[in-house]
C-alpha cells in the first residue's frame, strides 16, 4: 500500500500569499486605496480574512509587501537581483540616463503607479508605514545612486567635495515632483534633461 503524501503547507501558504498580493494590487488600482478593504482583498484572493490578519496587521501592510514583491519580480525580469547596482560603464551621464529612463517607465506603468501613490499618501498619515516604505524600498534605491556618484568621484569625474546625497536628489527629486503632482508628462527626454542639468548646472556653456 503506497503512502499518501502529506499536503505541502508551505506551498499552499505561498499560493495564498501570492493570491493576496495580486488581489491587493488589483483592487487598489481599480477602486483606489480608500475603497480597498481587507474583506475585499480576502474575497478577491479566495481566502478568509483571518488568513490575512494572521500575516499582516492592516491593509497598508498588505499593500506594502505586495508592492515590494512586485518590484522584486520586475527587477528579476530585467535580469537583476536584490543587490543590483546602477551600471558603471565609465560614462556617468549615460549610466544615469539609463536608470532614470527605467524609472520613468516604471512610474508610467499602471501596475506600479496606483499602489505607489496609495502607499505614498498613506505614509503621510501613518508615519510607521511611511518609515517602512522608505526603509524597505526608497533607501536601497537611493544608496545605488550614492555608490555610483562616489565611484565617479573616485574616477575624477565628479567634484570630490560634492555631497552624493544632495547630488542624487537633484536627479530623483524633480522626477518624483512631476510624477506626484502630474504637472507635465514623464518622458525619456525629461529624464535625459535632468541628468544634463544635474551634471552641468545652469551656467552658460562655452
Amino acid at each position: 500500500m503506497s503512502e499518501t503524501k502529506a499536503p505541502d503547507a508551505s506551498r499552499r501558504s505561498e499560493r495564498s500569499r501570492r493570491a493576496i498580493f495580486d488581489a491587493a494590487l488589483a483592487l487598489v488600482s481599480e477602486t483606489g486605496y480608500a475603497k480597498t478593504t481587507i474583506e475585499g482583498i480576502a474575497a478577491r484572493a479566495g481566502v478568509g480574512k483571518q488568513t490575512i490578519y494572521r500575516w499582516w496587521p492592516s491593509k497598508a501592510a498588505v499593500l506594502l509587501d505586495a508592492f515590494l514583491d512586485l518590484a522584486a519580480q520586475a527587477n528579476e525580469a530585467l535580469g537583476g537581483d536584490a543587490d543590483s547596482e546602477i551600471p558603471d560603464t565609465g560614462d556617468l551621464a549615460a549610466d544615469l540616463r539609463y536608470v532614470l529612463r527605467a524609472t520613468v517607465d516604471e512610474m508610467n506603468n499602471p501596475a506600479f503607479d496606483a499602489p505607489t501613490r496609495a502607499l505614498a499618501a498613506e505614509g503621510i498619515v501613518d508615519p510607521e508605514l511611511g518609515a517602512r516604505f522608505t526603509e524597505a524600498l526608497l533607501e536601497p534605491q537611493l544608496r545605488y545612486y550614492v555608490r555610483r556618484i562616489e565611484a565617479a568621484q573616485a574616477a575624477g569625474d565628479v567634484d570630490p567635495d560634492v555631497d552624493p546625497r544632495i547630488a542624487l536628489e537633484l536627479l530623483v527629486g524633480p522626477l518624483h515632483h512631476r510624477w506626484i503632482h502630474r504637472t507635465l508628462p514623464l518622458t525619456h527626454a525629461y529624464a535625459d534633461a535632468l541628468v544634463d542639468l544635474a551634471l552641468h548646472g545652469l551656467a552658460p556653456r562655452s
